[in-house]
């Protein structure tokens, strides 16, 4: 039985990729920062729940306690993300207006966060016989793209959201070069309807799961350290 950690998996692509990855025949955990609306949403899908908030060490650590005494962990999908910059007008704050402090607000969940729950959890990951790593990042990380005029990300006007991603991307790169036994990847689903666009995104949140999906259930020969999309590999 494959055990699955998805972080930020009470709504959205977490919630949707629990939801297939249940039906695929794992013991998926969601994690969510509210109590309550994990529990709803593990009882919702039929996995169980762990409280944890990225942003805090002592929520991860009880979070890693709860999971290695259950058996311990084969996935985590790193999901949980902000995107600050988006107002509740479904503006996007850009270059002129973004400040240090939102830019810290946003790497503290996109970036730190991810760090911080990787790092907890890897002695639980090393244990595991097919160990996987997966971490949500956005077309918007690819330097490729936004510099690119025919590129659609290349309109995009913050500086925050992308930024985050971009180091999220590095961050994959370096803990799959450390960690060869690990299955490591990054992967962008796409610009999917959901909270942290106001609902504006293009596609649903069944299209925008695939990939993370698709990427939690690789086999031992399958990619690390890449970037992917549901079409394939992504130019950095």
């Amino acid at each position: 039985m494959t055990t699955t950690l998805i972080t930020g998996a009470n709504k959205g692509l977490g919630f949707e990729a629990a939801r297939r990855l249940i039906a695929a025949g794992h013991t998926v955990y969601l994690g969510s920062r509210d109590v309550e609306r994990g529990r709803r949403a593990a009882e919702q899908l039929g996995g169980r729940t762990v409280q944890l908030d990225v942003t805090d060490d002592a929520s991860v650590a009880a979070a890693v306690a709860a999971i290695e005494a259950d058996g311990g962990l084969d996935v985590l999908v790193n999901n949980a993300g902000i995107a600050t910059e988006w107002t509740a007008t479904n503006t996007v704050i850009g270059a002129a207006e973004v400040t240090a402090d939102l830019m810290r607000q946003t790497f503290e969940t996109n970036v730190f966060g991810t760090v911080r729950v990787l790092h907890a959890f890897l002695p639980l990951l090393q244990r595991s016989t097919a160990p996987i790593v997966v971490n949500v990042s956005s077309g918007l990380a690819s330097l490729t793209r936004v510099s690119d005029p025919g590129s659609r990300a290349y309109a995009y006007p913050g500086v925050a959201y992308p930024a985050s991603k971009t180091a999220v991307n590095a961050i994959t790169v370096q803990y799959a070069k450390a960690f060869p036994n690990i299955r490591i990847n990054a992967v962008e689903p796409g610009f999917t309807q959901t909270d942290l666009n106001g609902n504006t995104g293009l596609q649903s949140v069944e299209q925008g799961a695939e990939i993370i999906v698709r990427m939690a259930r690789l086999g031992q020969d399958g990619p690390t350290g890449g970037y992917f999309d549901a079409d394939g590999a992504l130019p950095w």
